[in-house]
């Protein structure tokens, strides 16, 4: 059933050409409450479902299916319609349902086997380490560490060379924020090899970026997003999916790469922070309010 459909024909809104679909769920994923991903849908065909699409307030279906565990997935006919629904389940027999999540969860990195001869990919990925190297201290100076503008500077001469990557650059708000989640002692500024570990992220997190802006268009849409978090090694739940849209989309639904790649730092240093005050594992920590204030203003 749609929500709120009949509320906003008022003000010349029409209603959703709607139906679903029931997927069985694989053996391997019973008593998980894991999203399904896209290639599950692009290889399984659905075991049941609504006859047609149609432009109604509500569609309903009677089936019979054989003892298992499924999944019910709504839909709009036209893709990129977004709309709140209720969802009902008639069973004469007792039986369980509830909304499929994921864990909030984000792959560690795994540590490197030592011994091996470097490949050649890692002999070139090494003369580019020496070249950033070159080229930040240059930049960085005496010290050998730059702030917000100076990291802005060298990230846009980068991306600037990457012409099949339609972007304006990165705003220097933007910079300000991966210096404050990169600083990990608390300088303002960052070192190369916090530098070194931010643009590793970004070269990685940039190929996902360009895999989902199919046109060009140097955006990727709000739903496309959820994909690409799922490829950065991210698992997220629906909550937290739309707190990212509600944060980084513009009006209308869409995500820039500078704002993707603000996003996906602050997923890696929040995440990072929360293991570190996870001393136990328990996947609780206990912050005091100076701690609260210092991991929260200065991000």
């Amino acid at each position: 059933m749609q929500k709120n459909r009949r509320k906003e024909r008022k003000l010349g809104a029409n209603l959703y050409t709607i139906g679903f679909a029931i997927y069985e769920v694989p053996k391997e994923m019973h008593g998980t409450k894991h999203h399904l991903q896209k290639d599950f849908f692009l290889y399984n065909a659905s075991k049941a479902r609504s006859k047609t699409y149609i432009n109604m307030r509500e569609i309903s279906e009677r089936f019979r299916l054989p003892p298992n565990e499924y999944v019910i997935i709504p839909s709009t006919y036209e893709p990129h319609q977004e709309g709140e629904f209720i969802l009902r389940v008639f069973s004469e027999k007792r039986s369980l349902s509830e909304e499929a999540e994921n864990m909030i969860e984000a792959e560690r990195p795994s540590k490197k086997k030592k011994g091996k001869r470097p490949s050649a990919k890692a002999r070139e990925s090494s003369e580019e380490e020496n070249q950033f190297r070159n080229i930040f201290r240059q930049i960085a100076g005496d010290d050998m560490e730059i702030n917000a503008e100076e990291l802005r500077n060298v990230l846009n001469n980068v991306v600037k060379k990457h012409k099949d990557l339609k972007t304006e650059g990165f705003e220097l708000e933007s910079c300000r924020s991966m210096i404050a989640l990169m600083d990990t002692d608390g300088s303002g500024k960052i070192n190369f090899d916090e530098f070194r570990h931010l643009w590793d992220k970004i070269k990685s997190w940039q190929k996902i970026f360009k895999r989902y802006d199919t046109d060009h268009s140097g955006t990727i849409n709000s739903y496309e997003m959820r994909n690409a978090v799922n490829d950065a090694g991210f698992r997220l739940n629906n909550q937290l999916y739309d707190i990212i849209t509600m944060r980084y989309a513009d009006k209308n639904m869409n995500i820039d790469f500078d704002s993707f790649i603000c996003c996906f730092v602050r997923l890696d240093a929040m995440f990072r922070a929360f293991h570190a005050f996870d001393k136990d594992g328990d996947g609780i920590i206990k912050l005091n309010v100076l701690e609260w204030l210092q991991l929260t203003m200065y991000a």
